[in-house]
């Protein structure tokens, strides 16, 4: 069986950021990331040269000696795998436990509850 390369909560929020503006530069990157975490450029730089050698993103030339890189990996496949190793660990594989916790939690507002009793409302029309 082949074991999946799982990004690690800094590879993920470059994903994120490639995700959502790819091909981008380290230094493009590094501004996102650094306008809400204190980041330092070589930090970022070796995360993103980490993602390169897991094959979870592509790097082409760019401008000079610079790289642009491009996720490799699928957001929405990549995000599945991140919830559901979420969910085994924290919470014992059960996802009732989770939900339960979730809307335990005092920042869950009447509005979200009203959405969720509507999604489910949807699941069971299915």
């Amino acid at each position: 069986m082949i074991k999946k390369k799982k990004p690690s909560a800094a590879e993920t929020a470059i994903l994120n950021v490639l995700w959502e503006r790819q091909p981008c530069s380290v230094k493009t990157v590094h501004e996102v990331l650094s306008a809400t975490k204190d980041v330092g450029y070589t930090t970022t730089l070796k995360q993103m040269q980490r993602l390169f050698e897991k094959g979870m993103v592509l790097r082409e030339p760019g401008e000079g000696k610079s790289y642009n890189y491009r996720a490799a990996v699928a957001e929405s496949e990549t995000k599945t795998d991140l919830f559901d190793r979420f969910v085994e660990t924290a919470f014992g594989d059960s996802v009732s436990d989770l939900v339960m916790h979730a809307l335990g939690n005092e920042k869950t507002s009447d509005a979200e509850i009203e959405k969720i009793k509507q999604f489910i409302a949807k699941l069971e029309r299915e």
